[in-house]
């Protein structure tokens, strides 16, 4: 099992800054791939970003709205994934869940709310 813990949602202007931080604890030496998804009520839950774990440690995938703005970088050290949100927008308002792939299973945390007032 793994298990993810979220930290750093909260309320910001259009045009701030926010940090996510998703730290891994239990099983964590099989771990492929850490990201962010974010979902909005009613609709599905969408990648954001996430980063590949092995041959290629540092390959990361961002949604096509978020490229620019938003990057995910590792911290080993803590076995987290980082999320710097920058120019955030009111379209990025979501839930935003750290996911991890292990061993072919996929782990979820439990979430944290972002909203970007207008």
């Amino acid at each position: 099992q793994v298990q993810l813990v979220e930290s750093g949602g909260g309320l910001v202007q259009a045009g701030g800054s926010l940090r996510l931080s998703c730290a891994a604890s239990g099983k964590i030496f099989n771990i492929d791939t850490m990201g962010w998804y974010r979902q909005v009520p009613g609709n599905q839950r969408d990648l954001v970003a996430v980063v590949k774990y092995g041959e290629r440690p540092n390959s990361a995938n961002y949604a096509d709205s978020v490229k620019g703005r938003f990057t995910i970088s590792r911290d080993d050290a803590k076995n987290a994934v980082i999320l710097q949100m920058n120019r955030l927008k009111p379209e990025d308002t979501a839930v935003y869940y750290c996911a991890a792939s292990s061993g072919g299973k996929a782990y979820w945390g439990s979430g944290t709310l972002v909203t970007v007032s207008s």
